[in-house]
């Protein structure tokens, strides 16, 4: 019998591209949008790289892992995570490029990332008639998977910080009102019937801003309402208990979809 991980679509198919759903999934994707906002601001800010530097190389970076990442046919931990850091300060960059090198406002920056986020959900429903991520398993469908996400984490960074910023609540409210949406997310997926597809992509699309919301109230000064660490120190905190996670789970294989754990 082949493996259930396995699907044959215009002639290509592979095995699970992404990790099973566990406490270790949300702890690293939250880890790893705080980088993605510590990071972004850490390049272009505190080295003095310059957004249009700073976008070229990160976004350069990226393509090439996430083509390495295309090209692999099975589910590698750390190609995978270190793709989802890249896309988190790519996603991040693509906010600050609008918002502070073109003036346009985080409102506007937060719905148009939204509405294309919905066009791609939409899309990828239209085509493979599912947005399960358990059905990562062609080329197509993780196209898909990719762009959904890099979209996912623009519209959380643009959205974090009209929240904190333009809105004036604060970083430190910011990430208790994220963490409560979760929480309240988390309630619904556990409670009721509604579906683990629709309750992951929402608790998805929500860790972002909370992430983003993490390491803005950490490495904002405190005349900003932050706690002053500053984004080097933010940064290599994060990284450094990401790539813990990631040695502890490729050890014990306790993410894996095709039922090769232990």
């Amino acid at each position: 019998m082949s493996s259930p991980s396995l699907a044959v679509r215009n002639g290509m198919s592979f095995m699970s591209k992404v990790p099973e759903v566990t406490l270790w999934f949300w702890i690293i994707k939250v880890l790893s949008t705080t980088v993605g906002e510590t990071g972004a601001d850490l390049l272009a800010g505190r080295l003095h790289l310059g957004l249009a530097l700073t976008s070229a190389v990160m976004t350069g970076l990226f393509v090439a892992v996430l083509a390495i990442q295309l090209g692999a046919r099975r589910y590698i931990p750390w190609l995978y995570w270190l793709t989802v850091v890249l896309i988190s300060v790519v996603g991040t960059l693509l906010s600050d490029n609008l918002v502070d090198g073109m003036h346009v406002s985080l409102i506007t920056t937060s719905l148009a990332f939204g509405i294309g986020m919905a066009g791609v959900f939409a899309l990828w429903f239209m085509q493979e008639k599912t947005l399960s991520i358990r059905s990562i398993n062609t080329r197509r469908r993780e196209g898909f998977y990719w762009a959904a996400i890099l979209l996912t984490f623009a519209m959380g960074t643009s959205l974090g910080d009209l929240i904190a910023e333009t809105l004036h609540l604060g970083y430190a409210d910011a990430v208790l009102l994220f963490a409560i949406i979760v929480g309240i997310v988390a309630l619904v997926h556990f409670g009721t019937k509604l579906g683990g597809v629709t309750t992951f992509w929402l608790a998805y699309i929500l860790t972002r801003p909370l992430g983003a919301s993490i390491g803005d109230f950490l490495a904002k000064p405190l005349t900003h309402g932050g706690l002053g660490l500053g984004t080097i120190a933010t940064s290599l905190i994060f990284a450094s208990v990401i790539a813990m996670v990631v040695i502890f789970i490729s050890v014990t294989r306790i993410d894996r979809l095709d039922g090769s754990r232990g």
